[in-house]
């Protein structure tokens, strides 16, 4: 058995990162069990096996992901830049206006009179796969391809990043915002399951409705970080060969991409500027992790978790 995991070098950074977590947390908002949670999850993988140890190390890339994500609540992006309400709206409605009984309707509107349970149920399963699915791909070129996984989760880091900042560049409200409170600004409200209220009525587990209420970014609808996802997955997908299993990531991110506007949570634009994110981003890494000093830092990662 190995001990030098145990090192009094490792124990002392691990230490110093736990206590910066929880002082982070607690300026931010306090500490929650989610928070709980994570520090015991590394310390365990870290601790309890080299192969465990590699693994966490590896998923750190999302553990700052997710670290950032929250930490967005400190500073709300209407804190920052003017938000948006009505032009979206109207681009929207201007683009993609449906003619229905002689009134335009944004797609969202549309479906919002026109629904159905089965629409219901198939929109809510693919939705709620929207990060189980990259993850599990994750772990699945974890295992197989540990390059191809460090490239895959950079590039999700880094879109995620940029979806971020331009959260805080345009803040802009979801159209389940304009369905309740209209044009007006009303600050602090909760996240709203909107059109996935049908599937956890159809399941009866209030599935979204824990999801949303955890919401830390209500005013950021664009780009649509559900439009990048599945795209992001296809991509490495095809990198690596998977040929028929990347039929079944086809469907997925077409069924992801129309569940965020028949549910509500995404305007077309929005899909599409998440799109041009992430193809935006693909195209930068793959150049820049030809030069040298980023494919050197991608060898040094890979090879710290082979």
């Amino acid at each position: 058995m190995e001990f030098k995991r145990f090192t009094k070098k490792n124990i002392l950074i691990n230490s110093l990162l736990v206590i910066f977590y929880i002082s982070w947390n607690i300026i931010v908002r306090g500490m929650k069990t989610e928070h709980w949670f994570l520090i015991g999850l590394w310390l365990s993988s870290y601790y309890i096996h080299e192969k465990s140890r590699k693994f966490i190390l590896g998923f750190s890339i999302w553990i700052i992901y997710w670290i950032i994500y929250d930490s967005m609540r400190i500073i709300p992006n209407y804190e920052v830049s003017a938000v948006h309400i009505k032009q979206p709206y109207e681009l929207e409605k201007s683009l993609f206006g449906i003619l229905s009984e002689d009134m335009r309707l944004t797609p969202n509107e549309y479906f919002l009179i026109h629904n159905n349970s089965v629409l219901d149920f198939l929109t809510g399963f693919f939705y709620i796969n929207w990060v189980p699915v990259p993850l599990a791909f994750a772990v699945y070129l974890f295992i197989k391809n540990k390059e191809l996984f460090i490239k895959f989760s950079l590039v999700f880091l880094f879109v995620n990043i940029a979806g971020f900042i331009i959260y805080y560049i345009y803040p802009a409200a979801p159209p389940w915002y304009v369905q309740i409170y209209g044009f007006d600004l009303h600050i602090g409200v909760p996240g709203n399951r909107a059109g996935l209220e049908r599937f956890d009525n159809l399941t009866g587990i209030p599935i979204f409705e824990g999801i949303y209420n955890k919401n830390a970014n209500v005013l950021a609808a664009i780009p649509s970080l559900h439009a990048t996802y599945p795209l992001i997955v296809l991509y490495f997908g095809i990198k690596k060969g998977l040929k028929k299993i990347n039929w079944l990531f086809i469907i997925f991110m077409f069924g992801i991409w129309f569940s965020a506007v028949y549910s509500s949570h995404h305007y077309i634009i929005d899909i599409i500027i998440g799109v041009i994110l992430a193809v935006t981003v693909i195209f930068l890494f793959e150049k820049l992790s030809k030069k040298p000093f980023l494919k050197k830092k991608i060898k040094f990662l890979t090879k710290s978790i082979t």
